[in-house]
C-alpha cells in the first residue's frame, strides 16, 4: 500500500495544513497492511462487539453495533477475509441493504480495557448458504469482507469503560496531558509538526 493510494485529496490537504503529511506517510509504510496481524486476530477471536459502517447507493454513511460472543468474527485462514453473522434485529437491514448495493465497509474493533484499536477497510458479500450459515447458530446470513487495509489507530483517546476513568490523554482537564510514547520514537519525532 502506497501513501497516493491510501489517501485522498481531502486527507491530504487536511495533512498539509495541520503539517502531517510525512507523519501520514510514515503510517502507511509501517502500519497500514492488506491482510490481518497476528495480535488484530487475537483481538478479533475475544472481541464481543465491533461497529460497522457502510453507505448506500448515494453514499449516505451509517454505522452499526455488532455484537455477539466472543468468537462471533472469525478470520479465516488467509488473514484477509473477515466473517460475521447477522443475527435476527429490527427488520431494518440497514446494513445487510448497504452492503448489497455498495460493498464498501469499515469495521472498528476497540478494546477498552487494554486500550487498543484496529480498523479494517473492505469489500464486503453477503452469503446465504446454509453450509456457511450452519457454522454461526442463529444466523439469518454470513458478512464475507476482503480486507484492502488493516490498521491501527493511536489508543491514547479510548477511555476505559470498566472503571469509567477518562484517558488522561483527553484535553481540557486539571493537567496537561502526557506526551505519548509514539511521539518519542526516533524514526516518528522528526516528523512530527512543530506544535
Amino acid at each position: 500500500m502506497t501513501a497516493e493510494d491510501f489517501y485522498k485529496e481531502g486527507h491530504r490537504a487536511l495533512q498539509d495544513r495541520f503539517g502531517t503529511r510525512a507523519l501520514a506517510d510514515r503510517w502507511t509504510e509501517t502500519v497500514i497492511k492488506d491482510e490481518i496481524a497476528d495480535w488484530q486476530m487475537k483481538m478479533v477471536e475475544r472481541a464481543p462487539y465491533f461497529w460497522l459502517a457502510t453507505a448506500d447507493a448515494e453514499g449516505w454513511p451509517d454505522v452499526s453495533y455488532k455484537g455477539g460472543r466472543p468468537g462471533f468474527v472469525k478470520v479465516m485462514d488467509d488473514k484477509r477475509t473477515l466473517m460475521f453473522p447477522s443475527y435476527d434485529g429490527n427488520g431494518m437491514f440497514r446494513s445487510l441493504g448497504n452492503i448489497s448495493v455498495n460493498p464498501r465497509v469499515g469495521l472498528l474493533f476497540v478494546d477498552f480495557a487494554r486500550p487498543k484499536r484496529f480498523r479494517v477497510k473492505g469489500l464486503a458479500t453477503i452469503i446465504y448458504d446454509p453450509a456457511v450459515l450452519e457454522r454461526w447458530p442463529g444466523a439469518e446470513a454470513v458478512v464475507s469482507v476482503d480486507t484492502r487495509n488493516a490498521f491501527s489507530n493511536c489508543p491514547r483517546y479510548v477511555h476505559d469503560s470498566t472503571t469509567g476513568k477518562l484517558s488522561p490523554y483527553a484535553p481540557g482537564g486539571e493537567v496537561d496531558p502526557p506526551v505519548p510514547e509514539w511521539k518519542e520514537w526516533d524514526d516518528v519525532k522528526p516528523l512530527l509538526p512543530n506544535r
